[in-house]
């Protein structure tokens, strides 16, 4: 191991393929698109959301979409193949942060998509400080620490993959028996596939469940081609289409996220290399995925999308797969770009039925929950380590869900923390871990 790493209770994990492994082509081809499908919804579902909210046209819609998948591929092969001291040079896939969403919405509201990307672009290059001091602050980020955070992550995305399951929020027919069964045949494809095959099938059942869910859905008419059609062949997002402005009440919400999304992608680096190869995560990996989360999303600012963070559905694939490929990684990446300037791909994989998606989803989700309980288990579950866990837990995942127990408290306070119960398990976890006394001398 890297004399970097911290070294904790050993596993029995082990990577099919390691970090600069380079898998035959046809297999990395469909195991990099496996990837694509896994972020692609929520990747293209922020800038739908924000051009609602924002009323913005049909046409400014589409453009958003286009640049977060430009900027998703162009991101995700700066993580996977590290430039100087940016980027972690693992299977990270990047895409467009759903953590960011209340805080743009309420920017957005006061100052337009323009003050939106100024607070974003500074908060990014703040970020970016950040992981150049993370061996400082490393001594925070313990597995305790992480793994909580992992764990209320993939908790907290549970919802989420049930939504998907159920035919996507807003469905006409949300929750029908065509949707659930769409959802249950995926299931049940990627579990048989990855149960009883060995090899490639075993590695690709994620990708094979979707597709067999996608052909299924076609003649079940949940497949809607109109928008394939109408679709453009070719076309580049144009740059700073919105512009940029500085607010400094935008730009305080943006850099106290950014604080936050740190801590998440510190979990989720952490939940690669700990479900994907069974160890922690290096300095150097940690500090190079923060500084290019921060520059990613910099430069996503200047071509008008929003924030860019690592994608917590890929971690749960490399460790449902054992895939720590790089290479894989970067292939998707390529098809992220592909489906930016060729829009007609996009489309192809946009009118995918959300319920197929939620039957993948659900393994995804809770993968990256079992992967936080692998690393808070590296450190002996004493008593002090399980308070933790537990009143992170409890905070988090509970205020998260009802938001409306923080209703008097200012507005400002309210997006930050109100429905996001990732930051404050961040929050609590750290704070406990660095005030509470280490207990040595008893067990739970």
């Amino acid at each position: 191991m890297d004399k970097e790493t911290m070294v904790g209770c050993p596993t029995t994990v082990k990577a099919v393929y390691d970090v600069d492994d380079k898998p035959p082509l046809k297999e990395a081809v469909p195991l990099g698109l496996q990837h694509v499908l896994a972020m692609f919804a929520g990747n293209v579902t922020v800038p739908i959301i924000i051009a609602g909210v924002l009323g913005l046209t049909v046409g400014e819609r589409a453009f958003l979409i286009q640049c977060a998948m430009l900027v998703a591929g162009i991101t995700t092969l700066i993580q996977a193949n590290r430039i100087g001291p940016v980027g972690a040079n693992l299977p990270i896939v990047m895409g467009t942060s759903f953590g960011f969403v209340p805080t743009s919405i309420a920017i957005g509201g006061q100052f337009g998509l323009s003050g939106i990307l100024g607070a974003a672009f500074i908060g990014g290059l703040f970020q970016s400080v950040l992981g150049f001091f993370l061996k400082t602050l490393r001594k925070y980020f313990v597995p305790v620490v992480t793994g909580t955070v992992l764990l209320t992550i993939g908790l907290s995305l549970m919802p989420t993959g049930v939504n998907y399951f159920a035919g996507g929020v807003g469905a006409e027919d949300f929750g029908s028996f065509s949707n659930l069964f769409l959802g249950f045949l995926v299931l049940v494809v990627v579990i048989f596939c990855n149960q009883f095959f060995k090899g490639f099938i075993s590695m690709a059942a994620i990708l094979i469940g979707i597709v067999v869910g996608y052909i299924v859905a076609i003649p079940m008419g949940k497949v809607n081609f109109a928008p394939v059609a109408e679709a453009a062949w070719f076309s580049i997002p144009t740059p700073l289409q919105y512009g940029m402005t500085f607010h400094w009440a935008a730009i305080a919400a943006m850099l106290i996220m950014f604080i936050v999304t740190t801590v998440e992608t510190v979990g989720d680096i952490s939940g690669i290399t700990a479900g994907g190869a069974g160890r922690e995560a290096t300095d150097k990996e940690l500090s190079g995925g923060i500084i290019a989360d921060g520059l990613s999303s910099s430069f996503a600012a200047i071509f008008n999308a929003l924030p860019n963070t690592s994608y917590s559905q890929n971690v749960g694939i490399v460790s449902f797969t054992g895939v720590m490929s790089r290479y894989v990684v970067t292939i998707g990446a390529l098809f992220l770009i592909a489906a930016a300037l060729f829009p007609k791909l996009g489309a192809l994989i946009a009118v995918m039925p959300q319920s197929v998606l939620g039957g993948a989803a659900i393994i995804m989700f809770a993968m990256i929950a079992t992967s936080g309980i692998v690393l808070i288990t590296k450190t002996p579950l004493n008593r002090r380590n399980l308070l933790i866990v537990a009143v992170a837990l409890g905070l988090g995942l509970g205020l998260g869900s009802v938001p409306n127990a923080l209703q008097y408290f200012p507005e400002s306070i309210k997006l930050i923390f109100a429905g996001s119960g990732i930051v404050i398990a961040a929050l609590v976890s750290l704070f406990l871990n660095i005030i509470l006394p280490e207990d040595t001398g008893r067990n739970a």
